[in-house]
C-alpha cells in the first residue's frame, strides 16, 4: 500500500470542543456572536470571522486567554495513543488546524512525535489581538480559508502518499475532498455522507487507531 500521512485536525477534534469558540464564549466581546455565524453558514470566509472576532479583544488579556485555554481544554482520549501507534507504524501524524498558535501550543505541548503543526499565528503589539496567516491559500484555492488545510497537503504532497484526514468541522470541508480518506465526527460526518466522500465515523482517538489499522492492513 501506498504511504499513510495523517491530516489532523486541533479544535473539537484533538480537543473535545472547539477553543476559540470557547474562548470567545468566556470573553464574550460584542459582535463576535454574528462573525461566527457568518462563518458557520459560509457567509463570510473563516479568515476574515477568526480575524475579526479576535480583534474585537485587547492584547491584554493574552495571558488571561491561555490560563483559560489550557484549563478549558479536554484532549479527546487516546490522543497520545494513536500518536504512539501512528509513529510504531512509521506514519507521520500533522497538526493542521485554523487555531492560533498563542493557545494551541501551550495545549498540545506534552503529546507527540507530531511530524509537524500548521495554524495561525498572532501579533499582540496593537491595542488587539491581531491574528496573521502564514498558511493561507495557495493559487489553487479561493475560499480565503486563513490556515489552508488543502494548500498545506499539496506542500506535503509526495507520490505514493495515501493522504488521511482526520476532523470535525466546516473548516475541515476542503481538505476531506482532497483526502483519500477521512475520520469524520459531528458536521463534517454529516458532510461526508451528505457529499459521498469515504469516510469512517469515529467519536475517541481508540476509534481512529482501529480505523487506521482497517485501512493500511497493519495489526499493530
Amino acid at each position: 500500500m501506498s504511504q499513510p500521512v495523517v491530516f489532523c485536525d486541533f479544535d473539537g477534534t484533538v480537543t473535545e470542543k472547539d477553543n476559540i469558540i470557547a474562548i470567545m464564549k468566556r470573553f464574550a466581546p460584542e459582535g463576535w456572536d454574528e462573525l461566527k455565524e457568518g462563518v458557520l453558514n459560509r457567509t463570510i470566509s473563516i479568515r476574515e470571522g477568526v480575524g475579526k472576532m479576535f480583534s474585537l479583544l485587547p492584547v491584554s488579556l493574552k495571558d488571561k486567554i491561555i490560563e483559560f485555554a489550557i484549563e478549558n481544554a479536554r484532549i479527546r482520549p487516546g490522543f497520545q495513543e494513536f500518536l504512539d501507534f501512528a509513529n510504531e507504524e512509521g506514519i507521520p501524524v500533522y497538526i493542521v488546524s485554523g487555531g492560533i498558535d498563542f493557545f494551541l501550543e501551550p495545549i498540545i505541548k506534552d503529546f507527540g512525535p507530531i511530524a509537524g503543526i500548521y495554524c495561525n499565528s498572532s501579533d499582540f503589539t496593537g491595542e488587539t489581538i491581531k491574528i496573521e496567516w502564514p498558511n493561507s491559500c495557495d493559487s489553487q484555492c479561493s475560499n480565503d480559508c486563513g490556515c489552508c488545510k488543502p494548500s498545506i497537503m499539496r506542500r506535503l504532497e509526495q507520490n505514493g502518499m495515501f493522504k488521511i484526514v482526520i476532523g470535525d468541522s466546516v473548516t475541515d470541508l476542503e481538505a476531506a475532498k482532497k483526502a483519500d480518506y477521512v475520520f469524520a465526527r459531528d458536521y463534517l460526518q454529516d458532510k461526508c455522507t451528505e457529499w459521498d466522500i469515504p469516510h469512517t465515523p469515529f467519536e475517541t482517538f481508540y476509534d481512529c487507531i482501529e480505523a487506521l489499522k482497517m485501512k493500511t492492513g497493519v495489526r499493530g
